[in-house]
């Protein structure tokens, strides 16, 4: 439907509140009960939620800061990739906590930017040992390098392709998978079937590859040898700046119009195609940009690691990527950072301390966090705030002398519960009534 075919389109909101045609009614928080808003202008909350947000970007950062002087080299190495996983994490809740497009082979385009990368370290560690090919190529009997190696050999080539190539693929299969309208689980299984897919390929061509052993044996990165102390402090300073400037990026992102209309899409698809929305591009754009931080995040990890193989980009990592933004918290960012450092914590803490049984202890840790916490650890918080903050206003009420038990029509409204934002109280409400009245 063209953009100009809506100027007729009548659309009102649950209380019958006529929208205006330039609005888009969408629901802001469906798991929260907040009913149906009409798409405001994004300025306002946008220096709001920095206003917000800022104190916590800081604290963090600082604590960020002060790690490598409290952290050894190994935990420290433990954190640098960790918050690389962080990265993909914030790319996944963008696509399935604000899209609502679950992903389950984001473990591709985390691939596609580690090997990307890994290629220019590899031949770097060639050219410095004075070899010609690659050990892997050799042990296969080439003779000369793959003229698609060739490129990778420049930092800015091998920097560049980290990020567009995960996007070029996921725009081609996004486009062709949306354009189809393939929605739901369909979609979560195009994806698993594209993981399954790449690492078949990438451990069929052992030549080119280095198949199932990956590619390996880094030595220097830009010069700089990459077991040195200073190195590994710089690798996770970088990934301590990017992962800041992602989540920044992001929440300006969700906060402006273009994250209110991905709301939309998440909740009500087909409403906004007919409000004259071209849901595919929204899709797609999602999709490539959610790809594009996965591949980052995988440039970002190979260096720290010293190591990329099929079984880092398969559907197990795929899943567990989808398990740290369920444990934080999806459609909140915050919640796919805590989520991604929660997890990766406890998978290393459980397998230090019970090396036989860790993956049942962590099981049993995931399901109930689920059932516990259905909206994750980050999403869960704000309701139990609001929770207390009424109790606390009830108690306040009653203790008034000369009143009884507090009404509950006159406890101050609490976020999430107050059906319509910014819709005045309704003839069956309290303040409805009084207001007939008067």
């Amino acid at each position: 439907m063209a953009a100009g075919r809506n100027r007729g389109l009548a659309l009102t909101l649950k209380d019958g509140r006529p929208v205006a045609n330039n609005q888009l009614p969408v629901s802001t928080d469906r798991m929260n009960g907040v009913a149906v808003s009409a798409l405001p202008s994004a300025t306002p909350w946008r220096r709001t939620a920095l206003a917000r947000w800022a104190p916590l970007v800081g604290g963090g950062a600082l604590l960020f800061l002060i790690a490598p002087n409290v952290l050894d080299d190994f935990r420290l190495g433990l954190l640098a990739k960790f918050l690389a996983f962080a990265i993909v994490a914030i790319g996944l809740d963008l696509l399935w906590g604000y899209t609502g497009m679950l992903s389950l082979g984001h473990g591709v385009f985390f691939g596609i930017g580690a090997y990307c990368w890994a290629m220019y370290l590899k031949l770097e560690a060639v050219r410095g040992a004075g070899e010609a090919l690659p050990d892997f190529m050799i042990w296969s009997g080439l003779k000369d390098l793959p003229l698609f190696w060739r490129p990778f050999a420049s930092p800015l080539f091998a920097a560049g392709a980290a990020v567009v190539a995960p996007m070029a693929v996921a725009a081609v299969l996004g486009y062709l998978v949306c354009r189809s309208r393939i929605t739901g689980v369909y979609f979560s299984l195009i994806t698993q079937a594209l993981a399954m897919i790449l690492t078949i390929l990438i451990v069929g061509q052992q030549p080119y590859t280095g198949g199932t052993n990956g590619i390996t044996n880094f030595s220097t990165m830009l010069g700089l040898p990459l077991q040195d102390v200073r190195t590994q402090w710089f690798l996770y300073l970088i990934t301590a700046a990017v992962l800041a400037g992602v989540y920044l990026s992001s929440r300006l992102l969700v906060g402006s119009r273009f994250g209110q209309l991905l709301l939309a899409v998440r909740d009500d698809e087909n409403r906004v195609r007919f409000c004259g929305y071209n849901v595919t591009t929204v899709k797609v754009l999602v999709f490539a940009l959610s790809a594009g931080l996965a591949g980052l995040a995988g440039a970002l990890f190979v260096p720290q690691v010293g190591i990329i193989s099929p079984a880092m980009l398969g559907i197990v990592p795929s899943i567990e990527m989808v398990i740290w933004v369920a444990v934080g918290g999806r459609g909140t960012l915050a919640g796919a950072v805590v989520g991604a450092l929660l997890v990766n914590a406890a998978k290393s803490g459980l397998s230090e301390s019970f090396p036989d049984t860790w993956q049942y202890v962590l099981g049993a840790l995931f399901v109930g966090v689920v059932v516990l916490f259905p909206a994750g650890v980050v999403g869960t918080l704000p309701t139990l705030l609001a929770r207390r903050r009424e109790a606390a206003a009830g108690q306040e009420m009653a203790a008034r002398p000369g009143r009884g038990p507090a009404d509950p029509g006159d406890l101050p409204p609490v976020p999430g519960h107050s059906g319509v934002a910014g819709v005045a109280p309704g003839p069956g409400t309290r303040g409805g009534r009084a207001g007939a009245e008067a």
